[in-house]
C-alpha cells in the first residue's frame, strides 16, 4: 500500500504561484511513476504532469506546458507541482496519484487508470 497526502492548495489570484506537495508514504517505490490530475466541477478528469521516481523524467499535460514544473525529492519521499502564471482556467481540485506498474508508452503517463494509489485532493481557486 501507498498513501498519499496532497498539501499546498489555496486560493491566489490570476498570474499568482503555488506549490503543491505530495507526501508518499508505506511501499518503496523506486519503480514508480507519480502524477499529478485535476478535475473542475462538470468536468472530466485531466492529466497535469508525471515524473518517474527514479530518474525524476518529466511530463506534462499540454494546457500546463512552459508553466508548470513536476518535481521529486527522494530522501523525504514528496513530490511537488511548482504552478506559475496561474489562470481561471486552472482552477480544479488537484489529485496526487501514484503507479508500481511498468509503463510502455508516454501516453500512459496521463492514463489515470493506470494509476493504483490517489490522494484526497486538494483545492486549488484561482480568481481572475
Amino acid at each position: 500500500q501507498v498513501q498519499l497526502v496532497e498539501s499546498g492548495g489555496g486560493l491566489v489570484q490570476a498570474g499568482g504561484s503555488l506549490r503543491l506537495s505530495c507526501a508518499a508514504s508505506g511501499r518503496t517505490f523506486s519503480s514508480a511513476v507519480m502524477s499529478w490530475f485535476r478535475q473542475a466541477p462538470g468536468k472530466e478528469r485531466e492529466f497535469v504532469a508525471a515524473i518517474t521516481w527514479s530518474g525524476g523524467r518529466p511530463y506534462y499535460g499540454d494546457s500546463v506546458k512552459d508553466r508548470f514544473t513536476i518535481s521529486r525529492d527522494k530522501r523525504d519521499n514528496t513530490m511537488y507541482l511548482q504552478m506559475n502564471n496561474l489562470r481561471p482556467e486552472d482552477t480544479a481540485v488537484y489529485y496526487c496519484a501514484a503507479s508500481l506498474r511498468t509503463f510502455y508508452s508516454d501516453r500512459h503517463y496521463a492514463d489515470g487508470s493506470r494509476y493504483e494509489y490517489w490522494g484526497q485532493g486538494t483545492q486549488v481557486t484561482v480568481s481572475s
